[in-house]
């Protein structure tokens, strides 16, 4: 049937497709909540046993000890087939004739990719929550109800300081001796009693806060914590992700990632299941249009632990959750930039301008398939920079100007500036629908849910300040708008466009927040930039033509 699929003839003449299933790999999707299932039949155990009287013939096999595969398929054409697969290597050689392949690096970085990112998912979810609990309005609460008390306090005993200002004046004017010196003294505990008064209360105060503070205390500890954790562990796969385009870029993929991943860089526990067979025989079914009916692993050659010759054998929970990723893994290959070299508008020694196309990421994404960028292009085209980092960042389907620093130094006074609204931008965009305005200002913050990623909303409580100025150039049913951002938040200028509380009209072929497939790109281009130079101090200023 092929250089893999066998025909179950093969391995047994007999048929007991009907019996009930042996065993079940199961698992249920965390995200979709989908069951996934492949049984180990009566049919597929019978196939098991042919390929052990195979092995049989193969001293050899019995002495090593392996995991050994078989996978009942049916192929496009409603055919059965059969693949066969062993755990590691087999007499010392990892790919043999007949047998499936091994996984490659790219399924195996793509299943540690997975873990990571969805650690990394779950580390913001966790700094949301913290952030979020109402730990902090309540200490607010409590301290503005003791805030007003101590005013209302304030106020008494200014009354009360007053009264007390009056009588001595009058009792000096009418008294002497020990007359006075009584009504002194009394007017002396009555401040006295103030005074308590004023400490009881900011001590009670204290009591009320003292653990409020201590559990915000903790709970900002463990906001520090995660964010060191997600910092270091998303510096960490960026890198690995660097190493893996790199590779790739030179031509010598397999063999430079071979090495990354021995030497440690994609270790992982995920790596015990990757050579598994059952994991070999699913992946080469999902990449070949081969659907699994049922799967059996058995223990064959020297026994080990607990396994022992001749008995099957099932997968755990948390590798059956690996074993369906895999089952359901549509590989996606490392994108490697073409030899295009970017439009560099202007270049020195500390600074270079770029006009980025539409559809390229500025930065590398977190996922392995999303690392051609400016970033990862230019780091190629200008190899002689030990240092280039972009100072900004534009949307991946936004066009236009781009500024990346060539030296720490110039990244930082250019950060400076950014972050101290100092840089002027100019967006120029079509929106969708006409609008009944002609310029303003959209004030509205803007927060990036984490269940919604990629997509920011409007959120008074939650968003950050997010300030917009625009101007119509161009009426009409597709008006033709400038935009001038005032900060810079993700989609930003595409959320004031949609929201109805902003022009309630998405910038055209923006699927995100309008209508899908309206248009090829989204119609937003970064047209112009104004900065001071970090190193001349001299005012630069950028234009970039339409794009449409």
């Amino acid at each position: 049937m092929g250089l893999f699929l066998h025909s179950p003839s093969e391995f047994t003449e007999g048929d007991s497709a009907t019996s009930r299933p042996r065993y079940i790999y199961t698992t249920q999707c965390f995200e979709t909540g989908v069951v996934w299932q492949v049984p180990r039949t009566g049919e597929i155990e019978s196939i098991a046993r042919g390929l052990m009287q195979c092995l049989v013939t193969a001293p050899e096999y019995l002495s090593e000890g392996n995991l050994y595969g078989v996978l009942l398929v049916q192929t496009a054409t409603g055919d059965k087939g059969v693949l066969k697969g062993f755990s590691g290597v087999m007499d010392g050689r990892g790919q043999v004739s007949g047998w499936v392949p091994p996984l490659s690096n790219q399924v195996r970085i793509a299943l540690i990719e997975d873990q990571t990112l969805a650690t990394l998912d779950q580390l913001k979810r966790e700094l949301i929550i913290l952030d979020q609990l109402p730990i902090r309005m309540t200490y607010q609460q409590v301290l503005q109800g003791y805030e007003v008390q101590v005013k209302q306090l304030k106020v008494r005993h200014r009354k009360r300081k007053l009264g007390r200002d009056r009588k001595r004046t009058h009792y000096y004017s009418t008294l002497q001796g020990d007359a006075l010196g009584n009504v002194l003294n009394i007017l002396r505990k009555e401040s006295q009693q103030d005074s308590i008064e004023r400490r009881r209360l900011k001590q009670e105060c204290d009591r009320a806060l003292a653990p409020l503070i201590e559990e915000i205390t903790q709970v900002d500890q463990q906001i520090q914590e995660l964010k060191q954790q997600y910092s270091t562990l998303s510096r960490q796969w960026q890198a690995q992700m660097q190493v893996a385009y790199a590779t790739e870029r030179l031509g010598e993929g397999e063999v430079l990632l071979e090495r990354a991943i021995d030497s440690g860089i994609f270790s992982s526990s995920l790596e015990k299941v990757c050579q598994r067979a059952a994991a070999k025989l699913l992946h080469y079914a999902v990449t070949h249009t081969l659907k699994p009916l049922a799967m059996a692993e058995f223990w064959w050659g020297e026994p080990k632990e607990d396994f022992y010759t001749g008995q099957f054998y099932g997968a755990s929970p948390k590798d059956c959750q690996i074993l369906m990723r895999i089952a359901q893994m549509p590989v996606k290959p490392i994108l490697v930039a073409e030899a295009v070299p970017l439009p560099i508008l202007y270049q020195d020694d500390a600074i270079i301008v770029v006009d980025k196309p539409a559809g390229l990421l500025s930065v590398p994404g977190r996922r392995h398939d999303l690392q051609d960028s400016v970033l990862s292009r230019l780091r190629y085209q200008l190899p002689d920079y030990d240092f280039l980092q972009v100072v900004h960042r534009l949307d991946q389907a936004t066009s236009g100007i781009l500024v990346l620093a060539k030296s720490p130094s110039a990244h930082k006074e250019l950060g400076r500036q950014f972050a101290k609204h100092q840089v002027h931008k100019t967006y120029e965009a079509i929106l969708s629908r006409p609008i009944g305005k002609t310029a303003g200002v959209i004030d509205l913050p803007l927060w990036g849910n984490p269940d919604e990623r990629p997509k920011q909303s409007v959120n008074i409580e939650y968003g950050k300040p997010s300030v917009t100025h625009f101007e119509v150039l161009q009426t009409g049913n597709h008006p033709r708008v400038k935009f001038m951002p005032q900060t810079g938040r993700t989609h930003q200028l595409r959320v004031h466009a949609a929201s109805p509380q902003g022009l309630n009209s998405p910038i055209l072929g923006d699927s995100l927040y309008g209508e899908v497939n309206q248009t090829k790109r989204l119609h937003l281009h970064a047209t112009s930039l104004q900065f001071i130079h970090p190193v001349t101090q001299k005012r630069l200023q950028f234009r970039c033509e339409l794009q449409f």
